[in-house]
């Protein structure tokens, strides 16, 4: 089978990037006008697109092997930079999730490519815009593609790169630097971990390659992979591997911005809105659980006691960010906040796979849990992205991102309207959308791991039922603000704005109903699983009953309930609820303050009692020390400066003083 061509998914946007970005940064008059630098961003990623999906076909309708897996292909792989025993490579790796992330990141991506030609429309610095895009889904698909734990973290660090970049687009602001600083630090300390895990897994396995990549077949002359020598760490102590892994988790739970690392994220939404569906859907957040996902076989069979590290993070993350979305009025920082709950639930169900009874490795169970989060991942980047272009077309209609100067745009917008609806639904999990499907396995597996965590889990789904539909209805129903739709009557976004909605919700109910239908009519064909498992082999889906009904009965409730309190031109019940526990709702709206609590920590304690003591030490002992001896070498020079008058007496008189000093020496000894 010919994969040769996959290296070009890499190159295009790559060569997108310096096409469009190269005139821009060098001289701008050579620079390309705003529609042509867009037309090369977006036929690129169309190309990318189209080689995405032809991969996918090829790679799913292959034969599998002996063993019912899919084999994993190597169309190029060479050694980059040799370290004794130890080599960095670099390479494509074709795998069922690094297909799975190809379809998921470039469809996502050249939606939101499309959707710019209208929402950034003569904005200033379009081109590097588009350059920067273009940077940025070729730095995900690097990561994904990766045929080592080394090339991800290059690609990881190239996706901070751009993150900061794009964030931070509208430089003359003051609040865009400041996010875009912020998400690049709170990274980057995380980062710092995910490289010294990287570290000791290298130092101890003696490879940086993924080890568990099964039966490989290396084409196009693709060099052999090291396999890492899982024996040894175990042998140089039982720790090793589990300390590894979970140092390289906290670089993910930075990267998909998991409590306490999480507070980048919202002070992202700076960012031009397609960014941040770009950043929410389909590439920067999902790393982290992509990384968990890429090593789970390792986290599986030498460190499954550590996934209970994933499970708390996850679990108590999903009900945090569901709590602080309840209480916003900015409709991206709802939608973020929803991001970091809906990413945790991945987190949680890949946490709650522990290995099987009577010495299986994998039984139904792990692939359940394993299966729901990639699953959970793919249906979310489509609803999610709908969502957020979405709430850019509303902002586009209305100029501002709160709630308040918005009420009543379903009949200005039918389109929005109808779409955002649809994304609603899917996210709160009502059967026949994509949402139902993947988030009821999660919970399933979640009561297969433990009844207090099924339950936690389902009470975070009702949530995000309650809290999205006060999002809808704050939105299209409630009160309009009648005074500002008066001096600019809202409108329907352009068609280069609705073609990415109207594309993403038709994916989002066909997923939904096919898989749905699937689950309960034992569809194999129809199940996530029969592409995507833990063990490689197809795993079919079937619904639990109990767990489904319960499910959907409570999202019905929850979204009964927001309809109830927010749906009518007043909300009284909401009116009078903040009034009774206005401490619970600001202390919520603050995101239980964490900001400060975290620029308490960083100013009053690291800055005062280690930044000051550490600067003082420099300043005074080790420029002193310096300074000292500089002065010394000067005053020595001085001292000695007179010796060399060029006076040939003065010579003489020292060349004899010093011969008869030396004779009485002698002389004495």
């Amino acid at each position: 089978m010919d994969f040769t061509y996959s290296i070009w998914i890499l190159l295009l946007p790559l060569i997108s990037f310096l096409v469009i970005g190269l005139p821009e940064f060098v001289n701008k008059k050579y620079s390309w006008s705003h529609k042509t630098a867009g037309l090369i961003g977006t036929c690129s990623l169309g190309l990318v697109t189209a080689l995405s999906y032809y991969t996918a076909f090829q790679y799913f309708t292959a034969d599998r092997l002996a063993d019912g897996t899919f084999a994993t292909f190597v169309p190029y792989n060479f050694t980059w930079l040799p370290l004794g025993h130890l080599h960095f490579d670099l390479g494509v790796l074709l795998d069922p999730i690094s297909v799975m992330m190809l379809i998921v990141i470039s469809t996502v991506s050249l939606m939101v490519h499309i959707y710019s030609f209208g929402y950034m429309h003569g904005e200033k610095g379009f081109q590097r815009y588009y350059a920067f895009l273009s940077l940025f889904t070729m730095s995900m698909l690097g990561l994904v593609l990766a045929t080592n734990i080394f090339q991800m973290y290059m690609f990881w660090e190239l996706v901070g790169v751009s993150s900061y970049l794009l964030i931070g687009f509208y430089y003359t602001l003051h609040a865009a630097v400041h996010a875009s600083k912020k998400a690049f630090i709170v990274t980057r300390f995380a980062d710092m971990f995910f490289l010294i895990g990287i570290l000791i897994f290298g130092y101890y396995t003696g490879s940086y390659n993924f080890s568990f990549a099964g039966h490989v077949e290396y084409l196009n002359g693709a060099s052999a992979f090291t396999v890492a020598d899982s024996a040894r760490a175990l042998a140089a102590g039982g720790m090793i591997l589990p300390t590894a892994l979970v140092l390289m988790f906290i670089g993910g739970a930075g990267k998909s911005a998991m409590f306490p690392l999480h507070i980048w994220l919202p002070d992202a939404m700076e960012g031009p809105t397609p960014v941040s569906a770009l950043i929410h859907a389909a590439t920067m957040v999902v790393a982290g659980v992509f990384q968990i996902a890429r090593l789970f076989p390792v986290w599986i069979e030498y460190a499954p006691q550590a996934l209970e590290v994933v499970v708390i993070v996850g679990a108590f993350t999903a009900f945090y960010a569901a709590a602080v979305a309840c209480a916003q009025s900015d409709i991206k920082r709802v939608l973020a906040f929803s991001t970091i709950s809906q990413i945790a639930f991945m987190m949680v169900a890949l946490g709650v796979c522990l290995p099987g009874h009577h010495g299986a490795a994998l039984d139904n169970h792990a692939q359940l849990g394993y299966m729901a989060s990639m699953f959970h991942l793919f249906t979310h980047a489509m609803f999610k992205a709908c969502l957020f272009l979405g709430a850019g077309c509303i902002i586009h209609a209305v100029h501002s991102n709160e709630m308040s100067a918005m009420g009543g745009l379903r009949k200005y917008m039918p389109i929005t309207h109808i779409t955002f609806l649809i994304s609603c639904l899917a996210i709160a999990g009502i059967p026949f959308f994509s949402g139902f499907s993947s988030k009821d396995e999660i919970i399933t597996a979640c009561f297969e791991y433990s009844p207090l965590c099924g339950w936690w889990m389902t009470g975070v789904a009702a949530m995000t039922a309650f809290y999205m539909f006060r999002l809808y209805y704050g939105i299209f129903w409630g009160t309009e603000n009648k005074e500002l739709h008066a001096h600019h009557t809202p409108h329907e976004a352009p068609v280069t704005m609705t073609f990415p909605l109207v594309f993403l919700s038709i994916v989002t109910v066909g997923v939904g109903v096919v898989t749905t239908l699937g689950g309960f009519c034992d569809w194999s064909w129809a199940s996530f699983g029969s592409i995507v498992s833990a063990a490689g082999t197809a795993y079919t889906v079937h619904f639990d009953p109990q767990v489904a009904a319960t499910s959907t009965v409570i999202a019905i409730l929850s979204i009964a309930l927001a309809t109830y309190i927010y749906k009518g031109e007043k909300q009284p019940i909401a009116d009078k609820l903040y009034a009774t526990f206005p401490r619970l709702h600001r202390w919520a709206y603050k995101r239980f303050y964490m900001d400060e609590v975290y620029q308490f920590v960083t100013h009053k304690i690291l800055f005062r009692y280690v930044s000051r003591p550490v600067q003082w030490i420099d300043e005074k002992i080790i420029n002193g020390l310096i300074d000292f001896t500089a002065w010394g070498a000067n005053e020595a020079g001085e001292t000695i400066r007179p010796w060399q008058s060029g006076d040939v007496r003065q010579y003489a008189v020292w060349f004899i003083t010093g011969t008869v000093a030396l004779t009485l020496l002698l002389l004495c000894l």
